[in-house]
């Protein structure tokens, strides 16, 4: 399944299901077929995803040093800024000219 995110002040954004699924849930919208952040929620939308990518690249520091002092390699990853970062892009034009975001899958 994909979620595709709309909104009339950006283009679509098409999302892998796990990946549209995690960010739902961190914003706090229930992951279903369809949905709406409406222009009013979006900046606590923001802040919550914005604090969720804050935690992930603390986490990935702390795992950076961990595995710097055992001498092994980090494996490259994708994190949570590079996926959430298109979406958060989608918001900011959206709050900006007023309009909502909805999503289908």
């Amino acid at each position: 399944m994909l979620y595709k995110f709309k909104s009339r002040s950006a283009p679509d954004l098409i999302m892998l299901e796990p990946h549209g699924r995690q960010i739902l849930q961190i914003v706090g919208k229930t992951p279903g077929p369809s949905g709406i952040i409406t222009a009013a929620q979006i900046p606590g939308v923001m802040a919550a995803l914005e604090a969720a990518v804050a935690a992930d690249e603390a986490l990935a520091a702390d795992a950076q040093d961990d595995a710097d002092e055992d001498g092994a390699e980090r494996p490259d990853t994708v994190r949570l800024r590079q996926r959430a970062a298109p979406f958060l892009e989608m918001l900011r034009r959206s709050v900006a000219e007023g309009h909502d975001v909805v999503w289908g899958a």
